[in-house]
């Protein structure tokens, strides 16, 4: 029971020490809380909290486009043909119902199911955060006639609501123009075209019918693209497996609804062995999966291996194979979009689906649809049944390189000549792996690391491209088998990520087109086999320095030639200056490797995300596949990005 007679302490931690925040002063304070980060990747949230909410007037039968614009001072416009956000007067809050929606969190017609029966946005939070972080935001929107505006200033009213002008009785939509503070996205305000893209073809593609424009008026980089799709699922199936050759023509699809959840499904399977498989609930991106996910990968394994119990084409051999998930995945890429009203979401990102009556309906939808098209397709059927049972037979052969892989003790890693020199410390949390390019600068990290909990595998060559081979071919190349084993989880169907040994794992490759090369055929293992790495947050990428620039005793490292410039220019005159090129990371003796490159006080590492698993998976397949044509495309696209290239 409290004292009414007692003193204040005298840490001075009282009553009034309890900050009340008012109106959007909260989203200010803790702008990650609401949008992830105040890095590019909030920026472009913004832009998606909008559009958001004209894709759900979409959705509700509103609304059949949507345009947003990138202006010249990367200030954004998003403009739908959808109701118009309400003007009458709210009873209680007595406030216009579009100052609502700008000012107060959680207020919106998401939460009223009379309104939306579906709704995208995650939090019920939208368009009143970005009006929070924005240094000014204007609203236009014309319905019942009217023409409508009001503006506000970091989240603060600062035009009431008033009407400009009359307009036709059937024009309707809203408007909203906004310009990112500066103050809040330090980092940078700059919208990348790709980003942009990438989201609003995938919207296009999850709600067919809809047009989403995006229109760049930057200086240089002026373009407009339109994304329309009439064919939804079956267009975006297509669209993923451009880059690759289909086994069979035509995308299988399924389009229904069973106990009040839609229901969206499409794939194809391509020569590949890796699968693509892409899950969506109400257009969020379910990047960690969920019970949606679970029904069709359970289904599509239960219906595959009945099909084989009838089938006459395989022998009595393969007809008593029983195929695994991995198997009938082989090769497939997938997209499964489902409509929930109230979902529910769990996991580490809010990204994995939780409700439970989801996983029924759509393994009940996928037992009966996917059953009678291979019925009615035998050609189709036998196709995909051939390559799952090859599948089969390749994990087979798998199974002992896999087991060479396992971690049985501590003495296996050390039993690995010349590999892995691991840390002394058994924390994982605290443990960092390298896996550097080349046994001249492994020994050189060797020497100088920090040695209780940086570990270094040195890696000779270049690993195999695992977009191109099968997981026998895999785990039979030994520089693979050396990684899984020194990082403990396993991978694909066995993955642990509780038995990682270390939190940090960091790519470290020359700064030269032999370094990118295999960066990037590392990566596409990673991705392909571990994504739960890279989902965690322990995939990083080193950032050895390009130059070293010294004056007598006086030495600066240099990132990018520009900064080599300005380091030259600081010196004076350049007389007896020493600048050095590094071509390797071997030309780097241990203490300048540490200094630079492994010293968590002072080097500089990008962390790998899986912010687009859509658009990474594009990317993968293109540089690391078959074909010539879309590879060819993208270099000469990007060409002229690329800066300090050693050829």
């Amino acid at each position: 029971m409290a004292n009414e007679n007692a003193q204040p302490n005298n840490n001075g931690y009282g009553a009034d020490s309890i900050q009340v925040l008012k109106g959007l002063e909260a989203v200010r304070l803790r702008p990650g809380m609401y949008i992830g980060s105040t890095s590019s990747r909030g920026l472009h949230h913004l832009v998606y909290e909008v559009v958001d909410n004209s894709i759900d007037e979409a959705l509700a039968g509103h609304a059949t486009r949507v345009t947003v614009i990138v202006h010249a001072d990367d200030s954004i416009t998003v403009e739908d043909d959808g109701r118009g956000i309400p003007v009458d007067v709210h009873p209680v809050e007595k406030l216009p119902g579009v100052e609502l929606a700008m000012t107060v969190l959680h207020a919106g017609g998401k939460f009223d199911k009379n309104t939306y029966k579906v709704s995208g946005g995650l939090h019920g939070v939208g368009v009143s955060v970005v009006n929070a972080l924005s240094e000014q935001l204007k609203v236009w929107v014309k319905r019942d006639g009217q023409e409508y505006y009001m503006d506000f200033n970091k989240g603060i009213t600062t035009t009431k609501l008033k009407t400009i002008r009359e307009v036709g009785a059937k024009e309707r939509g809203t408007r909203i123009w906004f310009k990112p503070d500066a103050t809040i996205f330090t980092e940078t305000t700059r919208y990348d075209w790709s980003t942009l893209a990438s989201r609003l073809r995938e919207l296009a593609f999850l709600n067919k019918g809809i047009s989403i424009t995006l229109t760049d008026e930057r200086e240089g980089e002026q373009r407009v693209e339109t994304f329309h799709a009439e064919g939804g699922i079956r267009e975006f199936v297509a669209y993923l497996n451009a880059n690759r050759k289909p086994i069979h023509p035509e995308v299988i699809a399924i389009e229904t609804e069973r106990d009040d959840i839609a229901i969206d499904l499409g794939f194809q399977y391509n020569d590949g062995y890796s699968e693509s498989v892409f899950s969506f609930v109400n257009n969020i991106n379910t990047h960690e999966g969920g019970t949606h996910l679970t029904g069709f990968k359970s289904a599509l394994t239960s219906v595959i291996n009945k099909y084989i119990e009838k089938s006459t084409v395989l022998n009595k051999k393969d007809k008593d194979i029983r195929l695994s998930g991995d198997d009938v995945r082989e090769g497939i890429v997938a997209v499964l979009s489902v409509k929930v009203r109230e979902p529910q979401f769990e996991g580490q990102t809010k990204t994995k689906l939780g409700n439970s009556e989801v996983e029924g309906a759509v393994r009940s939808v996928v037992n009966d649809l996917l059953n009678t098209y291979l019925e009615e397709h035998p050609k189709t059927a036998n196709i995909i049944i051939e390559k799952a049972v090859s599948a089969a037979r390749a994990r087979e052969a798998a199974r002992k390189a896999r087991d060479l892989t396992r971690k049985k003790s501590a003495l296996d890693v050390g039993n690995l000549p010349g590999k892995l020199a691991d840390c002394s410390l058994s924390d994982p949390t605290l443990c960092e792996i390298y896996l550097v390019e080349g046994d001249s600068a492994g020994g050189s990290a060797k020497q100088g690391r920090k040695r209780d909990f940086q570990a270094i595998l040195p890696l000779r060559g270049k690993i195999i491209n695992v977009e191109k081979a099968r997981i026998d071919k895999v785990l039979s190349n030994e520089e693979i088998r050396t990684i899984i084993t020194a990082l403990g989880t396993g991978i694909r169907e066995e993955f642990d990520i509780t038995r990682a040994r270390y939190h940090k794992v960091i790519i470290m490759t020359d700064a030269d087109v032999d370094g990118a090369h295999i960066r990037t055929l590392l990566l596409t293992f990673f991705f392909r086999q571990m994504p739960e790495l890279i989902e965690a947050g322990y995939m990083y990428i080193a950032q050895p320095p390009l130059y070293r620039v010294a004056k007598g005793k006086e030495e600066y490292y240099a990132y990018t030639e520009k900064e080599r410039d300005v380091i030259s220019e600081r010196f004076g005159e350049r007389a007896n200056l020493n600048v050095q090129r590094y071509k390797g990371l071997g030309e780097m003796n241990p203490e300048q490797l540490w200094k630079t490159t492994m010293d968590p006080e002072t080097r500089s590492m990008l962390r790998v995300t899986m912010e687009d698993a859509v658009l990474a998976d594009q990317t993968f397949q293109m540089l690391m596949g078959d074909e010539v044509e879309p590879r060819r495309q993208f270099i000469e696209t990007n060409a002229r990005f690329v800066s300090n290239l050693d050829v």
